[in-house]
């Protein structure tokens, strides 16, 4: 096993660096503060490949595999996890729905915008009824002159508001219960589809979050993806990708907040002496290094799982990274509010954010609870 980058793999990382602490690290907390969704940046991450990373060239993506990628997603949410979350949702939700289950028109029409950086993605599963049951979906698609009429509503939807592209999951047969839902790609010309409540968030600010409205919205049987019924087993499938993007940004929240700690440490002094000179702080500090490292393994791991084809293993290598690595950026931003102190717990220092930050980690794409019912399933059937 080769646990370093290629040569062309550290260049990503470093150019990706360069990028967040030249265009986003500046204006972090001006963002954070005013719930202001960088769409600014769009054309900035475009040009650089980060609006298509994992998909084909011919479909204006950038040809990357998932080490890359979650190589990419750490290096921006060591700096704002905000940004990385936008990123993340917009690349392994929505577009990789459409790349994986979308029809060869469906790509050309609505994969090659989002991955040129034309416009942001947004996906819908959660509702305000299904949260972790997400099979108890309440949306309904009903078929009408040959389409479907939509109604219904989905909750917490990243870029809901700034999307061109939805693709979101409605019951076509509610007596077939999860073999009944289907997903559909929607689009903001459509009428009867809109943006509602944009939610007041305690962390991730800079990335919007919104519900979404259908009141009879219909939709041409062509933007349907996949056969009726198979919209539940494509969100479980694309959802193994998704965790391993969400552990990635929690490597990098979690590193972020490390760094910050060990910044803080060298500067504050406390009986003469630079508190990083106390034992008590330097145990925390190698307690945190040694819990990212590790987070940062499985993730690889699951990274490198999901390039070689290894179907078998993917889910569960997924949700142990997932779920290891969101409780490591949860502990490790909590120390790191701990080691700065009174200080911590003020807007003046990078560490009360990082903190805030990193819970969603835990809840977002399948909470810690629902990744351990994963993992247990997959062992004990394996046992």
């Amino acid at each position: 096993m080769d646990f370093e980058l290629t040569e062309e793999q550290k260049q990503i990382k470093h150019s990706v660096r360069e990028f967040a602490e030249s265009e986003i690290k500046p204006h972090v907390m001006e963002w954070d503060e005013a719930q202001h969704f960088p769409e600014e940046l769009r054309p900035k991450l475009a040009e650089i490949g980060l609006m298509g990373v994992l998909f084909p060239e011919q479909y204006g993506g950038a040809g990357m595999g998932y080490v890359e990628y979650v190589t990419i997603i750490e290096e921006i949410a060591r700096v704002d996890g905000s940004v990385g979350l936008s990123v993340a949702a917009h690349n392994s939700l929505c577009s990789n729905h459409i790349f994986m289950f979308g029809s060869e028109e469906q790509k050309q029409k609505y994969l090659v915008p989002l991955a040129t950086g034309e416009s942001f993605g947004a996906w819908g599963l959660t509702e305000s009824q299904a949260g972790s049951d997400a099979s108890g979906t309440r949306t309904t698609a009903v078929r009408s002159n040959g389409g479907w009429k939509v109604n219904g509503s989905k909750n917490f939807i990243t870029h809901a508001i700034a999307c061109q592209t939805l693709v979101a999951m409605a019951v076509t047969d509610k007596e077939k219960k999860s073999r009944g839902i289907t997903a559909f790609i929607f689009d903001k010309s459509m009428d009867g589809f809109r943006a509602d409540k944009k939610e007041n968030k305690v962390g991730m600010r800079a990335s919007e979050t919104s519900s979404v409205v259908f009141e009879d919205c219909y939709v041409p049987d062509e933007n349907r993806m996949g056969p009726a019924g198979e919209g539940f087993l494509q969100a479980m499938q694309v959802l193994d990708g998704g965790r391993i993007s969400i552990a990635a940004l929690s490597v990098g929240i979690a590193q972020g907040a490390y760094e910050a700690a060990v910044k803080y440490a060298k500067e504050r002094e406390q009986f003469g002496t630079p508190i990083a000179d106390f034992q008590a702080i330097q145990f925390k500090l190698a307690d945190m290094a040694v819990q990212i490292e590790a987070a940062r393994l499985l993730t690889l791991q699951a990274a490198a799982t999901k390039d070689a084809g290894k179907n078998a293993h993917q889910t569960q290598r997924s949700a142990m990274a997932k779920l290891f690595a969101s409780e490591v950026a949860v502990r490790v931003a909590e120390e790191c509010v701990q080691v700065h102190g009174g200080y911590g717990y003020t807007k003046d220092y990078p560490a009360e954010k990082y903190w805030r930050d990193s819970k969603l980690c835990t809840i977002g794409e399948g909470t810690s609870e629902v990744q351990r019912l994963v993992i247990a399933k997959n062992l004990l059937k394996s046992l």
